[in-house]
C-alpha cells in the first residue's frame, strides 16, 4: 500500500490534476486526464493513479474498477521530460511520496476486476496499465505499439506483464522489432480481450460490469489474490529489479541517441 485506507478515504475531497474519478453503483471509474500530453505518465499522475487504486483496493463498496482516457490517444508511455525532473504547474492536492511507485504492482494487488476501454492508441509505458487489467476492451482500429528499442531502451517492466497474457517468443518478437499492432490482430494474440465498435464499447463493459456485478465479490477478490499469488516469483521483486534494468538502459550511450533522434526526427546512429 502507498496510501493508508484512512488517506484513501479523503477522496472525494482531494484535486486530481490529471485523473477524472467517478464511485457510483459499485463502479470506479479511473480516467487518464492528460490529453495535452497524450496521457503521458508523469510522477504526479502515477501517484494519483497509486491514491486512486490504493483507494479502490481498500473500500469494498468498489466492486469493478474502470480505465478510460480523455482525448484522442489513451496513453503515450512515460513522460521522460517529467521523471527527469521537468515539472509543469498543476494543482494536486495528492500528497508525494518518497518512494518509487511499480505501476504493475497497483494493478497485480488490486484484487478486483479492472477494465480498460481503449478508445485511442496506446504505446511503451501505457503497456503497464492494460497488462495489469483482468478485460481490454478496444474499439476497432485503434493501435498498440512497443516502440522502446527504436529509442535505445528495452520495455523492461512491460515486458514481465506481457509474459501473463502473450507467449514467450511473440512477446520477445514484439519488443525486439517494436511494432505497432492492430486491435483486430492484438485481439487475436490474447492481448485485447473485447473487440468493439467506437458506438458499442461502453455498453459492452456495462454488460460485463453486470455480469461481474452479479457474482460473489469475496469469491473474485480471493481468486484475483490467489492469481497473483501463484504466478511465482513476487511481482514486487520482479518489477523493482526490472525498473532497475531500465534506468540502467536509460544510461546507455544509445539510449541517449535513440532519445535525442527522436526529438528531432531522424533515424538514430547506433554506436
Amino acid at each position: 500500500m502507498y496510501y493508508s485506507k484512512e488517506q484513501t478515504a479523503t477522496l472525494a475531497t482531494q484535486t486530481f490534476a490529471y485523473l477524472k474519478i467517478t464511485d457510483e453503483d459499485n463502479v470506479f471509474r479511473i480516467r487518464l486526464n492528460r490529453p495535452h500530453k497524450k496521457n503521458a505518465l508523469s510522477p504526479v499522475l502515477v501517484n494519483e493513479l497509486a491514491f486512486a487504486l490504493n483507494y479502490a483496493k481498500q473500500h469494498d463498496h468498489v466492486r469493478v474498477v474502470i480505465l478510460e482516457a480523455e482525448g484522442t490517444v489513451f496513453c503515450s508511455g512515460a513522460d521522460l521530460k517529467a521523471f527527469m525532473g521537468v515539472t509543469e504547474p498543476n494543482d494536486s492536492t495528492i500528497p508525494p511520496l518518497s518512494e518509487q511507485v511499480l505501476i504493475g504492482e497497483l494493478f497485480n494487488t488490486l484484487y478486483k476486476p479492472c477494465i480498460a476501454k481503449v478508445e485511442g492508441p496506446a504505446y511503451a509505458g501505457a503497456f503497464l496499465l492494460l497488462c495489469g487489467c483482468t478485460h481490454v476492451f478496444a474499439v476497432e482500429g485503434v493501435s498498440f505499439g512497443l516502440p522502446e528499442v527504436k529509442r535505445g531502451l528495452w520495455p523492461m517492466q512491460v515486458m514481465a506483464g506481457l509474459l501473463r497474457v502473450l507467449p514467450a517468443r511473440k512477446v520477445l518478437d514484439w519488443c525486439m522489432r517494436g511494432y505497432k499492432m492492430d486491435a483486430q490482430e492484438a485481439y487475436d494474440t490474447g492481448f485485447v480481450s473485447h473487440l468493439s465498435s467506437a458506438a458499442s464499447i461502453e455498453e459492452d463493459i456495462q454488460k460485463l460490469v453486470a455480469e461481474i456485478c452479479s457474482n460473489s465479490p469475496a469469491a473474485i477478490r480471493l481468486g484475483l489474490e490467489a492469481f497473483h499469488h501463484i504466478q511465482g516469483e513476487s511481482t514486487k521483486e520482479q518489477h523493482a529489479y526490472l525498473q532497475e534494468m531500465l534506468f540502467k538502459c536509460l544510461q546507455t550511450d544509445d539510449a541517449q541517441e535513440g532519445i535525442m533522434a527522436f526529438r528531432e526526427k531522424r533515424k538514430p546512429v547506433w554506436k
